[in-house]
């Protein structure tokens, strides 16, 4: 250590100048001065200095990297070079993800006395339930936030690959807003919904005659991107002999409209997304290997909803907002478990038609196991409880715990309907979204015959 720790008055002095947030800590992790913007964005106009960094900005007792976390600070004093990460900060609006660009500054005798350190809050993202922008805490979605946040100032070409439904035009939204050319077009092409014959059409423009029906000039969609991105949505689903014209677009930078002649300059960032295993169809011909090593200059693997563990209560109570603004719905801790235990092929798309049915349902403030949908209680990987007998069962199925949970999960959910019911077995089965004759056979199997023969004609 240094025998003088006090930085140089100008050092300090320069940070007061620089518009993003700064601050400047020593190697204990203790804030030796902030500048006005910090102060302002990430402390509410109140002084920081003397306090750690870590429980300005993280609420923590100890360093990040004792918290479970990779801290840069730590980062920087093992390599001795800049560190950058992508942190989840506490601010005066609530959590914020923030990058962060850690510099060491060295004394007189070259060691490393003090750290700057630069934030940039990457608003597209947020760490507590919102109605906007992206959402999650997992390790798995933070892993690919950092990614985004690495690559989204660049203007490298960006692969999008994850399964359907995971929210990929979502995060290539994010990409373009957190780029350089975030004031420009973000224009999106669905490529599975464009046969050839329009293809080339629709993305690069006609000129008029150039077809029957082409009774105008049309600019095409690149064109419309100038200056922005361009997102190719399901890129693996574009007809072969359009990819050689894609491919063309990339390497030079140039294109012409259908029927001209012009060669035309494209200023466009390229964004791709697919959930078809592109290696695969390159070696089944389905697939251009020159067009796939192009788009595919950083790829980012979005994952599925299955594996985002601990976001899917953010997730609810951020998509119940948007279906149904106007009211302040939340689930019970027994349809939370129930949607904690399905496995969402359809990842978040199908999680928001979820809720929205559910609210639909709903008549008061509260969603129940009864206000979910039939396959969301009997999802089609189990065995099919209204084929088989009760002897059936114990034979069929092994008696683990997570099947004896979600067979109860039924049964409760179908004893309150019927219990908080006032109407015929017909009327109770349309409100469930079932048949009258399924609906029998749920309440048999599932030993509520009698529960309901009182109440369900």
């Amino acid at each position: 250590m240094p025998h003088d720790s006090r930085p140089l008055p100008e050092l300090v002095s320069f940070l007061e100048t620089l518009p993003e947030p700064h601050i400047l800590c020593d190697r204990d992790y203790r804030i030796i001065a902030a500048n006005e913007a910090y102060r302002r964005s990430c402390a509410d106009g109140a002084s920081v200095v003397g306090r750690t960094c870590y429980e300005v900005s993280h609420r923590y007792s100890v360093p990040c990297d004792r918290a479970g976390e990779s801290c840069p600070l730590a980062r920087s004093l093992s390599s001795g070079q800049r560190e950058r990460v992508l942190h989840l900060h506490h601010t005066p609006r609530g959590e914020e993800y923030v990058n962060i660009e850690l510099s060491p500054v060295r004394d007189a005798d070259g060691e490393i006395a003090w750290f700057i350190e630069k934030m940039e809050p990457m608003h597209v993202a947020r760490g507590v339930s919102d109605h906007r922008g992206l959402i999650g805490r997992s390790p798995a979605f933070q892993r690919m936030l950092e990614l985004i946040a690495r690559v989204a100032p660049s203007d490298a070409s960006v692969l999008l690959q994850g399964e359907s439904g995971t929210g990929k035009e979502l995060l290539a939204s994010a990409v373009h807003e957190a780029s350089r050319r975030a004031d420009r077009p973000f224009v999106v092409v669905d490529c599975s919904g464009l046969p050839e014959t329009l293809f080339e059409s629709e993305v690069f423009g006609h000129e008029r005659g150039a077809f029957t029906g082409a009774s105008a000039r049309k600019p095409g969609l690149v064109e419309a991107a100038s200056g922005g991105t361009l997102f190719l949505d399901e890129v693996g689903d574009i007809p072969l002999g359009m990819q050689v014209k894609l491919l063309r677009l990339l390497e030079t930078g140039t294109y012409r409209r259908v029927g001209s002649t012009e060669l035309r300059r494209a200023d466009i960032r390229l964004v791709s997304a697919t959930h078809r295993p592109l290696k695969r169809m390159i070696v089944e011909g389905g697939f251009r290997q020159d067009l796939y090593f192009r788009i595919n200059t950083f790829p980012i693997r979005v994952p599925a909803l299955r594996e985002r563990e601990g976001d899917l209560p953010l997730l609810i109570a951020s998509l119940l907002e948007r279906v149904a603004p106007n009211r302040r719905l939340a689930l019970s801790a027994a349809a939370l478990q129930a949607l904690a235990r399905y496995p969402f092929p359809g990842n978040v798309r199908e999680l928001r038609n979820v809720l929205e049915r559910a609210s639909l349902m709903c008549d008061g403030e509260t969603i129940g196991l009864e206000h979910l949908a039939e396959d969301l209680l009997y999802p089609e990987a189990d065995l099919d409880l209204t084929e088989a007998g009760a002897s059936d069962r114990e034979s069929a199925i092994e008696p683990t715990a997570p099947v004896l949970d979600l067979l109860e999960v039924q049964r409760q959910a179908l004893l309150r309907a019927v219990r908080s019911h006032r109407g015929s077995r017909r009327e109770l089965a349309a409100r469930l979204g079932i048949s009258e004759r399924t609906l029998y056979r749920r309440l048999k199997d599932l030993g509520l015959v009698d529960h309901g023969a009182a109440t369900l004609a």
